[in-house]
């Protein structure tokens, strides 16, 4: 017990610190930094890929499987709204407020206390691979991927196979089966500039609006009992045209589409471009959605433990992960990217906790006859 309070309030202590440093997307240096010096000054060999942190357990076996376990040190920028400064980690009795307290600096260091409690463990049926990852809130491309496909991260692993992850995210410690994809559309709706005094022209604009009015009746009908229905939503709107006298021959949008399991990216965008007049050009289609197995030891885990599963609506770096991940922590998304973001002590100390007798499990889980 009293190995787990000293990993919990360390763990506590290194979130604090991670409050103070700026860590927007792309600017992590300093962060990474923080969690890099705090492995080491725990015995930890680290390894590091631009603002990626990693480490593998001390009796790492070629011959085992790994688990990975993986989240974000990245934030968002602060909104309007703070009562306390975003960067000083403000302890109001149980509740720990700051930028990334709960999104997803909570997680992560409960996913790194576990590290840090198997660390040692010479008997583990697997090997564990924490990172602590950058660039998800954007999902950018110098973030888990590029370390998941650099060819010295996986000399590290020396040819072990990546049965399964952990995905810390605040879930409030349920697990997050599924997720939505993300599909982000660009859309340029064609017109033909004339003098707005003259009633000249085509506007673009009346062809978007029409366009958005037929997005939004839309309906996709392929409904998931674990996600729910995909959607497409216009969130920006915009023209090239400044001038009050002219109507615009372009006119710009851009759609956010949240894809279930049921559909790809490619049917999702058939649909879209059938009932609009606009060009359509996907951003990327790295974002799709995921679904972990039901049978995987680790769900089996989670389900031995009595934790309830659900499909998220969000999407993170479990998208861009070639294995298996559930996706799980402490904390609460519906606090996340707000003001006052915060998050219980207790929700850190139950995630710890939560985490390694998750990992428990998951030993009993495959050390049962097939």
């Amino acid at each position: 017990m009293d190995k787990l309070n000293t990993i919990t309030s360390d763990a506590i202590d290194l979130l604090k610190k991670m409050i103070s440093i700026p860590s927007f997307s792309k600017e992590e240096n300093e962060v990474a930094n923080c969690i890099e010096h705090f492995l080491i000054e725990k015995d930890i060999e680290t390894h590091r890929l631009l603002n990626n942190v990693y480490a593998v357990n001390s009796h790492f076996d070629q011959a085992k499987p790994t688990i990975v376990l993986n989240s974000h040190h990245d934030t968002v920028r602060p909104v309007k709204g703070y009562n306390t400064d975003p960067f000083t980690p403000t302890l109001l009795g149980d509740k720990l407020i700051g930028l990334g307290s709960n999104d997803a600096g909570g997680p992560l260091v409960a996913l790194i206390a576990a590290f840090i409690y198997f660390y040692k463990n010479e008997t583990l049926p697997f090997n564990l691979c924490l990172i602590a990852s950058a660039e998800e809130e954007i999902s950018g491309t110098n973030g888990v991927a590029l370390l998941l496909n650099d060819s010295v991260f996986q000399n590290k692993l020396q040819g072990s196979t990546i049965v399964g992850g952990l995905v810390g995210e605040p879930t409030k410690m349920e697990m997050a089966v599924a997720e939505r994809g993300l599909l982000v559309l660009d859309a340029v709706a064609h017109g033909l500039a004339g003098h707005a005094a003259r009633e000249e022209g085509i506007n673009a604009i009346d062809v978007a609006l029409n366009d958005i009015k037929n997005i939004k009746e839309l309906i996709f009908e392929k409904v998931s009992p674990l996600t729910g229905k995909s959607t497409a939503k216009v969130t920006v709107i915009e023209t090239e045209n400044k001038a009050h006298n002219i109507v615009p021959s372009i006119c710009r949008f851009i759609i956010d589409v949240r894809v279930n399991e049921n559909y790809t990216f490619e049917e999702i965008m058939l649909q879209i471009q059938k009932v609009v007049k606009s060009e359509l050009t996907p951003r990327s289609f790295r974002l799709r959605s995921t679904m972990i197995d039901m049978t995987h030891p680790i769900v089996n885990a989670g389900k031995k433990l009595g934790w309830p599963h659900y499909g998220s609506p969000t999407t993170s770096d479990k998208a861009l992960m070639n294995f298996p991940a559930l996706k799980i922590g402490p904390g609460d998304s519906a606090r996340s990217h707000t003001a006052n973001e915060f998050i219980h002590m207790s929700e850190i100390e139950a995630g710890i906790k939560g985490y390694i007798e998750l990992l428990e499990e998951t030993i009993l889980q495959l050390e049962q006859p097939k």
